[in-house]
């Protein structure tokens, strides 16, 4: 009775026929005696915003090679450009077609793996998570101080993280590069919890389970859960972390991670070897870039940060630059933090000018290099926005973020 009430628990709320889709997209495992891969997926909806429950707001990749007591996480940029039923989307809105099968179908897709299970963990459900294992240990990289993150100040260094801590750690990405570091902030994350689970009492495991379970949405049975963590605890762990090699990109206004895909390919093949991915070089060319992205941007030309031209992009402007910058522009305002990295420049002719200012205007008066003057104007509720000589954007709450506004 106690098995099968925490295995219907662990199973969420789910349809039928979603649990039916997870199924024919994954190829479980027989047994635990040899490597294979699952898909961690987190969502973010606030009491506040039902949209934003429809998208997997976290993706993390897991090698798992309980022989080797190998777990190696990449990290799948939110962001990331994929089709999706001839649709060009993010890949986070993967989730809205389908829940998890479209976007463990996507991740197999894209990183080119046969993904073997899955677990889900909604962000708000994080605090019962972490304190249902009496918190985790995390060496806080910097200072926090978020507050559309949550009330909590978290100071830099070694400490124990409760539920709301660990929280506003997974949220925050008031950072000068937006997802990328909170991306890294949620791996850590992950890896403490691993730890901690790691370290429970075997005799304890199951009551930690029947409390987690509550939390978690997985086609993992209770047994296996059990299985694969004794496995573990059977000797040391070693942990690896990365993120898909990547870049940015400005595409008809909307701002996309596009996929180094020569690089990707190489960190799969030091995933698959038991390696540690970060030792990849993340960093690509125009010509890297996947395929299937260049063909969905089209043929337009586009001008790069070092000022050459290149042959992708759906307008004459925008810009792709070595770093991610998070334009908020997915519709997730429940954030209130959109950090443009101060790049004032979309037309990506003119250079840049650092003018971010936590809301202030952004480079009004400066010129374009299409000759036009005015700028990117933040109004005071953050969502108005003018875009090079008039062309006007509005923040849409969907998938494809900011949309052209109807001409007047």
């Amino acid at each position: 009775w106690f098995i099968g009430n925490v295995d219907k628990t662990l199973q969420g709320n789910l349809t039928d026929e979603q649990r039916n889709a997870v199924a024919q997209v994954t190829q479980p495992t027989a047994n635990f005696d040899k490597p294979f891969y699952m898909l961690l997926i987190g969502s973010d909806a606030r009491a506040d915003d039902a949209s934003m429950g429809q998208r997997s707001d976290t993706n993390i990749l897991v090698y798992v090679d309980p022989v080797q007591n190998i777990v190696s996480m990449v990290s799948i940029p939110r962001d990331t450009m994929i089709e999706i039923n001839g649709n060009t989307e993010k890949f986070n809105a993967a989730y809205a077609y389908n829940g998890p099968a479209s976007a463990i179908t996507e991740a197999n897709e894209l990183c080119d793996v046969k993904i073997s299970h899955y677990a889900e963990v909604n962000f708000e459900n994080l605090i019962g998570l972490i304190d249902a294992v009496g918190g985790v240990e995390v060496d806080v990289p910097e200072r926090i101080n978020d507050p559309d993150a949550g009330n909590i100040v978290i100071e830099a260094g070694p400490q124990t993280l409760d539920g709301e801590a660990a929280l506003v750690f997974a949220r925050s990405r008031a950072y000068a590069d937006g997802d990328f570091t909170r991306a890294s902030n949620q791996r850590l994350l992950v890896e403490a919890l691993i730890n901690k689970v790691l370290s429970i009492s075997p005799t304890e495991l199951p009551n930690v389970i029947q409390k987690a379970a509550e939390c978690v949405t997985t086609d993992f049975s209770s047994t296996e859960i059990i299985d694969l963590a004794l496995r573990f605890q059977d000797g040391n762990i070693t942990m690896y972390s990365s993120m898909v090699p990547s870049t940015t990109a400005m595409v008809g206004g909307v701002s996309y991670v596009l996929t180094y895909q020569t690089q990707l390919e190489e960190m799969m093949a030091v995933v698959e070897s038991g390696g540690d991915p970060s030792t990849v070089n993340m960093v690509g060319t125009q010509a890297d870039i996947r395929q299937e992205q260049l063909d969905l941007m089209g043929g337009s030309s586009v001008t790069y940060e070092d000022g050459t031209s290149g042959g992708y992009g759906t307008s004459s402007g925008g810009y792709v630059d070595s770093g991610y910058s998070d334009y908020d522009s997915d519709g997730y305002s429940g954030y209130g933090y959109s950090d443009y990295s101060g790049y004032s420049d979309y037309s990506g002719g003119s250079g840049y000018s650092d003018s971010y200012g936590g809301g202030s205007t952004y480079s009004d008066g400066s010129d374009y290099a299409d000759g036009s003057s005015g700028g990117y104007a933040d109004g005071s509720d953050g969502t108005s926005s003018d875009y090079s000589g008039g062309s006007g954007y509005t923040e849409d709450s969907g998938a494809s973020g900011y949309e052209a506004a109807p001409e007047a």
